[in-house]
């Protein structure tokens, strides 16, 4: 299986050392983390690098650091990624992505998602992906629509790793289904 993907302003690729500082600034931007539940510190993105390593390993894909193919600047990740908790959808593979925030707006999102899903339909053979985000994050719900997924409301769910009453923990599901 292929481990980098391409497109004509994109290539998603397994991540160096050299991302770590960038995605560590992102992981502290409050504007990037505006709908997750805290800002990561530096040993908390130290951990989720682990255990994308180990995704990687264990299940031959995962999210992608994510560069521009002109620069080969560092602007995130685009990718797929297996839930850990247990919902009404799971297990599922979800389809996700965050960006630095200067690279928003741009289409980088949507161009790279677009390569994972073919990678999750084509050499996965995966029946269906699924995306998720808090209720208030329209700019990846935006996302999600143009990739063609859809959204049953009646499938919208309390994402159990946040408490009761917390003001993100009401989140939406929307759907792909592979060709």
């Amino acid at each position: 299986m292929s481990m980098t993907l391409t497109s004509d302003r994109l290539i998603l690729r397994r991540w160096r050392a050299e991302d770590r500082e960038p995605f560590v600034r992102m992981n502290t931007d409050p504007i990037v983390m505006e709908f997750f539940p805290s800002l990561q510190t530096r040993a908390e993105t130290d951990a989720m690098l682990a255990r994308i390593e180990v995704h990687f390993a264990e299940r031959g894909f995962g999210v992608w650091a994510t560069e521009l193919k002109s620069t080969g600047e560092f602007i995130g990740f685009i990718g797929l990624w297996t839930p850990r908790f247990e919902a009404h959808f799971t297990p599922c593979v979800e389809i996700g992505w965050r960006l630095a925030r200067e690279h928003w707006g741009k289409g980088f999102g949507t161009e790279g998602a677009r390569l994972a899903l073919a990678f999750a339909f084509g050499e996965l053979h995966l029946q269906e992906v699924v995306s998720f985000t808090t209720a208030a994050n329209m700019r990846s719900r935006h996302v999600m629509e143009k990739l063609g997924m859809t959204r049953n409301p009646a499938e919208d769910f309390d994402h159990p790793d946040l408490p009761e009453g917390h003001p993100l923990r009401k989140h939406v599901l929307y759907r792909k289904a592979g060709k």
